[in-house]
């Protein structure tokens, strides 16, 4: 059953809903017409609104006394009352003193219950603050809500349920929460995924109304619709991310998204070349003025953004080294712009092959022969990969002019993605025997544990090579056992 409210001052309506979505409107002035009096009897108020005396057939308990009572009744008197307040904990049978605020259960009706709280006074202007739901059920059913709340007052984890739609929330929390804390690529993707994947199916519905259920009805959707396990934790990631702020901000007691399952991660097959298909790539790019780019991402395993942001200051030719030190980062409206790199683990220094340092150096050569024949039409942005202007590189079009045409030239899968040379890299060095921490390092992983993962398709020819080696070592002088 789903139950609803608000805060209220002495002097405001409120609004509640039960579960079927059917709503009542209540003023003071109502509450104390439901108990006999009318709204001219201020004697009752502190009375109604404060020690939950009022009677189910809608009279107030000892009548004229009670009201001589209420008029005499102070600060400490009511503490007193809320003191003697005692709430039955639930499945135990006991009683416990949760709370010293009170709780009112007062009948509306057939089936129909309102449930008052008093939730303290105001920091700032020092009215009364209630929380006030209408239960549509029996009377326990109210007894139970109102058990629930003051407990959860209790534990100072009650959050007053808010009238803020899922849309109008994410809002919110994109612009105050997200927005200062990511990197603007990190906020657009956040955008973007709450945008194609939650706000049409939840958007419209109000953020205390959400449940685990309505959550878990939406991966399923999404599955449905041929999306992959990783776009749907993803899209969990962020979501739960959004709904974990509500819980601090104190819209939410709790976050729905937590309760629900998700997919089972299915790990697609790495793509990789073998030494020899990586010859047939770099033959069928003879004579292509980005060739010098596949075979500087084939060696260094670095990733697209990291080495089309690469900067000659970045690049030794003494030492035969690269730093990565940024990622070039396209916006989808248009223009570009340089963004630290992936993790803290990505800045790294990359030794390079020996033929690699005489590419760049043929190649920094030429850019700089051609930068003088175009004078001021070429854009000087230091890059090491740049177009004819001087400008970044965009990935799609290295991708789809150079990259897949060499593909098809050398006759190997057009399955091969551009980002697949770092995985290429990857393989080729575990292969040869190389320390997965050095391999490690030079992608710029996180950690080892990644690395390992990821390349775990090496791992059976590794320990196949590590037995012969063992074999060799302690067999090879004294025969077989």
């Amino acid at each position: 059953m789903q139950y609803e409210g608000r805060k209220e001052d002495d002097s405001s309506s409120i609004r509640q809903a039960d579960g079927s979505g059917l709503h009542d409107r209540h003023t003071l002035a109502e509450v104390k017409a439901c108990a006999g009096g009318d709204s001219g009897r201020d004697a009752n108020r502190d009375l109604l609104a404060d020690t939950g005396i009022i009677a189910e057939d809608g009279a107030t308990e000892g009548g004229q006394e009670a009201r001589e009572s209420s008029r005499q009744s102070s600060e400490e008197k009511q503490q007193s009352e809320l003191n003697r307040n005692h709430v039955t904990t639930a499945g135990t049978g006991r009683k416990s003193n949760l709370s010293r605020r009170a709780g009112q259960i007062i009948k509306r009706g057939e089936s129909k219950w309102l449930v008052r709280i008093f939730l303290g006074r105001d920091d700032l202007t020092g009215k009364r603050k209630y929380h006030n739901a209408t239960i549509h059920g029996t009377k326990k059913d109210a007894e139970r809500y109102k058990t629930g709340v003051l407990r959860e007052v209790h534990m100072g984890i009650f959050a007053e349920p808010s009238r803020m739609t899922i849309n109008e929330y994410l809002d919110k929390w994109l612009e105050a929460a997200a927005k200062p804390r990511v990197s603007e690529r990190t906020f657009n993707d956040y955008t973007d995924m709450m945008r194609r994947y939650v706000r049409e199916s939840l958007g419209g519905k109000r953020l205390d109304g959400l449940k685990a259920l309505d959550i878990q009805k939406l991966y399923g959707e999404m599955q449905e619709r041929g999306l992959s396990p990783r776009i749907v934790r993803y899209t969990h990631a962020i979501l739960s991310s959004a709904l974990k702020q509500s819980v601090k901000w104190g819209m939410l007691s709790r976050n729905p998204a937590e309760l629900a399952e998700l997919p089972k991660m299915v790990r697609r097959e790495m793509q990789s070349l073998t030494a020899n298909e990586v010859g047939k790539l770099f033959s069928a790019l003879d004579g292509d003025r980005h060739a010098v780019i596949f075979a500087f991402a084939t060696v260094t395993g670095m990733r697209p953004e990291e080495y089309l942001a690469l900067q000659w200051k970045d690049v030794d030719l003494a030492k035969g080294t690269a730093t990565v030190q940024r990622a070039l980062i396209w916006r989808k409206g248009g223009g570009w712009y340089f963004s630290e790199p992936k993790t803290s683990r990505s800045r790294r220094t990359i030794p390079l092959p020996t033929s690699t340092v005489r590419q760049l150096a043929e190649h920094k050569r030429r850019q700089a022969e051609w930068q003088l024949k175009i004078e001021a039409e070429y854009q000087n942005n230091d890059l090491v990969f740049t177009t004819e202007l001087g400008t970044p590189i965009n990935l799609q079009n290295l991708s789809q002019r150079h990259f897949k045409q060499a593909l098809k030239k050398a006759g190997l899968p057009n399955s091969i993605r551009l980002y697949d040379l770092r995985h290429t890299c990857a393989t080729l060095l575990l292969q040869a025997g190389e320390n997965p921490k050095v391999v490690s390092e030079r992608l710029g992983h996180a950690g080892i544990t990644l690395t390992l993962d990821v390349y775990s398709h090496v791992l059976p020819d590794m320990q196949k090579a590590a037995a012969e080696k063992l074999e060799n070592m302690l067999f090879s002088s004294v025969g077989t056992l």
